[in-house]
């Protein structure tokens, strides 16, 4: 307060934050570039000038510029408050399910523990299952008194199931929730209140995942910080420009309206990342809301793992193959989507240059991996630790405990400096 009046606060639109954040980045780049030259003519009497370039680029100067992309970012993103603290709108949660009967109750029983003063209708999709999904559904929401009512998608594919739900939605809002996440107690109130403070052309918010059974084994803890820091930045970063690249179907809002317009789910094996590219194409807006928390499952065998990280790849093929980058409406998407189409080039690199040269300058051999390559470490680290310090305020805002592992956390510091997951 300066006398009777306050303070305010000075405002920095979208387009001066990007702006910034861009300079900041290229600043980084050139000077990394610059010091950078020796280590480009080493690689380059072993190799090439050229291979020794894009080496160099793969594991320096493209993750260098991402990161540093993202860590302004994250500095001046500052989420708006809700103008809407109690939403009372009435909402539907789409349950896709097949053969979930040992899972489905304990997930409604998270729904039902909601505290929204909004109605809350739930709909569980049976998908073709072989078990007892759908008597179990209904027992439990029996129950627990819900407003449930569980139908049936004879043809197999998520989609399918989804657009099934889509058909008998009568809200103007619906959630998707995979039958293995639980949501917070809050998530829904703090969901909803996002897409009610969000303009008027905005389609989706996405909810915050994160990981439930990370005590199952280290594979299952390495994606506990996998999502709470590395995927939980991209969002948090993508939402500020009003584009978050995927409002995921394990748990999301959506305006029912936007929706059928766009066709509903579409049919692919990433049906919610060509979803959301197709409704941001519509010249529509897609948040994330970090305090929209729920926990899923991830896999803990490395065959299953594979397979959900293969899925993420096509799933994101296929957004770019339905939406071009250049076909996006809104200049930040059309660069936030473009930059998926180094993600090829990055994971090759990281693949048979990066893995390879960390080993051989753990035998003394630094050919590949050298001093030079800490100039991204630093980076990595400090986009860790500033996204850190978000969730710890968010999670001692939800009454959550932050199981600190730095083992774990150093894997991924590691990972994120050279691999930028736009999941």
């Amino acid at each position: 307060m300066i006398g009777n009046k306050p303070i305010k606060k000075h405002y920095i639109s979208i387009n001066k934050k990007f702006i910034l954040s861009i300079t900041f980045a290229f600043i980084w780049l050139i000077i990394s570039i610059y010091f950078s030259l020796p280590w480009v003519h080493d690689l380059g009497v072993l190799t090439t000038p050229f291979i020794a370039v894009v080496i160099i680029a793969g594991i320096g100067y493209v993750p260098g510029l991402t990161n540093s992309f993202i860590i302004m970012s994250l500095l001046l993103d500052r989420q708006p408050k809700f103008k809407t603290i109690d939403p009372e709108v009435p909402i539907t949660i789409i349950i896709a399910c097949y053969n979930e009967e040992e899972t489905i109750a304990n997930t409604l029983s998270y729904i039902k523990n909601q505290i929204y003063d909004g109605e809350i209708k739930v709909i569980v999709v049976d998908n073709a299952s072989t078990d007892q999904t759908d008597q179990r559904s209904i027992e439990a929401g029996e129950e627990l008194e819900l407003n449930l009512q569980v139908i049936y998608a004879k043809e197999p594919g998520k989609f399918n199931a989804l657009n099934e739900a889509l058909k008998v939605v009568e809200t103007d809002y619906v959630i998707t929730l995979d039958a293995d996440t639980l949501l917070h107690k809050l998530a829904v109130k703090h969901v909803v209140s996002r897409i009610l403070t969000a303009p008027a052309d905005t389609c989706a918010v996405a909810g915050s995942v994160l990981v439930r059974n990370s005590r199952q084994n280290l594979l299952a803890r390495l994606q506990e910080w996998e999502y709470f820091l590395g995927i939980a930045s991209i969002k948090r970063m993508q939402g500020m420009y009003q584009g978050t690249l995927v409002a995921q179907g394990a748990f999301s809002l959506y305006t029912t309206d936007i929706l059928k317009q766009v066709g509903g789910w579409p049919d692919a094996i990433g049906e919610d990342i060509v979803l959301t590219w197709k409704m941001l194409r519509e010249n529509k807006r897609v948040y994330f809301e970090p305090m929209a928390v729920a926990f899923t499952e991830v896999p803990s065998k490395f065959i299953h793992f594979y397979r959900q990280k293969s899925r993420w790849a096509r799933g994101m093929i296929e957004g770019l193959k339905a939406v071009k980058p250049w076909e996006q409406p809104i200049k930040y998407i059309r660069i936030l989507t473009g930059i998926n189409l180094l993600m090829p080039y990055l994971d090759i690199v990281y693949t048979f240059a990066w893995i390879p040269g960390l080993v051989l300058a753990f035998f003394g051999f630094f050919w590949i991996i050298g001093p030079m390559t800490l100039l991204v470490l630093p980076l990595a680290l400090l986009q860790n630790y500033i996204l850190y310090v978000y969730q710890k305020k968010v999670f001692k805002e939800l009454n959550l405990s932050i199981r600190p592992r730095l083992f774990i956390l150093f894997v991924i510091l590691l990972r994120n400096s050279n691999v930028i997951v736009f999941r």
